[in-house]
């Protein structure tokens, strides 16, 4: 039986993401482990029939020392278990996991980048990126390597970087929702408008540029509409103080929920989700999600969001740190119910055309299916 590790993270994340593919590798055959940082969810895991290992990492990475722990980790695990197909989810585990399955010599490694965050970004020029570039292009220098990416503009930085070959890059849109469990919903008729924001309480993710929005539209929206904030705080460097995060909620006209499981029960009790990422993202599954509810997005014109909506067909694109222009966007929405629905119905016809669980399992299993006989 081919062995395969699934390497996340956190383990949240690995529930969220990455559990239907795991789960259909198992039922074809695959012995599956799954390696994450157990915050409480280990459980679970094991509960759906998959063996869990502890990672020991932080995702914050501002301690060399824990850096390189994590590395000795993955190699003493690889070297001694040998799984013949690695895959590393997010960039984190992919700097550290790929490196140390060079030196252990595994015979088959699939990346998935689920967002760059902010090793790529233009404002870190620090020499600590230029290292990790470094490390990068040395442990993706091998054959029996695919690299998944979830967007074009991530593949170009790879290709521009000489971190991979063109041949090592695969495409699948994002992580891929359940049509059937999240199926189309009419968005409700009665009470207040609802603007749902569903992500990580980073900055970066747009967080007070909505509340910015919402604020300009208080005056006249405030007895009609309701912005929620959905998400925990997060140990990101960049993650929001929780009393800066209460200071622009008054706990009605905007309202912080923290983090939640009923995510699927608030995208059908909402109106509109709104997402005005600056971050590199992946290709967001909150949007993905919306998209398969049916409710139109309103986003910005970044990496990995931007995949999410034809401008005026299923949604709006705006620029990133516009918080007039997410102002009158959402305003046109609220002013227009037909609009709404309209662009609704073509959210999810984008999703059953783009984002199917389905297609995505089934890319994943070829990719392992030919990582493991090469």
């Amino acid at each position: 039986m081919k062995k395969i590790f699934i390497v996340v993270n956190v383990d949240w994340f690995f529930l969220s993401h990455r559990k239907e593919i795991a789960l259909a590798a198992k039922k074809t055959g695959y012995d599956v482990t799954i390696v994450t940082n157990n915050t409480g969810m280990k459980p679970a895991i094991e509960g759906l029939g998959l063996k869990v290992i502890d990672l020991p990492m932080s995702r914050s990475g501002k301690n060399i020392f824990e850096e390189l722990s994590t590395l000795n980790f993955l190699y003493k695990l690889y070297k001694r278990e040998q799984p013949d197909v690695i895959h590393h989810v997010g960039l984190k585990t992919i700097l550290w996991g790929t490196f140390a399955a060079k030196l252990a010599k595994i015979k088959g490694i699939a990346n998935a980048v689920s967002g760059l965050g902010i090793i790529f970004s233009e404002e870190n020029s620090s020499i600590l990126s230029k290292i990790f570039i470094q490390i990068l292009r040395y442990s993706h220098h091998r054959n029996n390597l695919a690299v998944i990416f979830q967007n074009d503009e991530d593949k170009t930085l790879f290709l521009s970087n000489h971190i991979i070959r063109e041949d090592q890059a695969f495409m699948i849109k994002g992580s891929g929702v359940d049509l059937n469990q999240f199926c189309y919903t009419p968005e409700p008729v009665d009470g207040k408008i609802k603007v749902l924001l569903t992500a990580r309480m980073i900055a970066e993710k747009g967080i007070f540029f909505l509340a910015e929005a919402a604020n300009l539209l208080k005056s006249e929206y405030r007895d009609k509409v309701q912005f929620l904030l959905c998400g925990g705080i997060d140990d990101n460097p960049n993650a929001i103080r929780e009393a800066d995060l209460k200071a622009v909620c008054d706990g009605e006209y905007v309202s912080w929920l923290g983090y939640r499981t009923d995510v699927l029960n608030l995208l059908k009790s909402s109106h509109i989700v709104a997402f005005p990422s600056y971050y590199k993202e992946g290709l967001p599954k909150s949007l993905i999600e919306g998209t398969a509810i049916g409710r139109p997005i309103i986003t910005t014109n970044s990496i990995g969001c931007k995949e999410t909506v034809i401008e005026g067909y299923n949604g709006f694109l705006i620029p990133i740190k516009n918080s007039k222009v997410l102002a009158e966007r959402l305003k046109q929405l609220f002013d227009d119910t037909q609009l709404r629905i309209s662009m609704g119905k073509n959210s999810r016809l984008l999703a059953e055309k783009d984002f199917s669980i389905e297609n995505v399992i089934t890319k994943h299993l070829e990719i392992y299916k030919q990582l493991t006989t090469n």
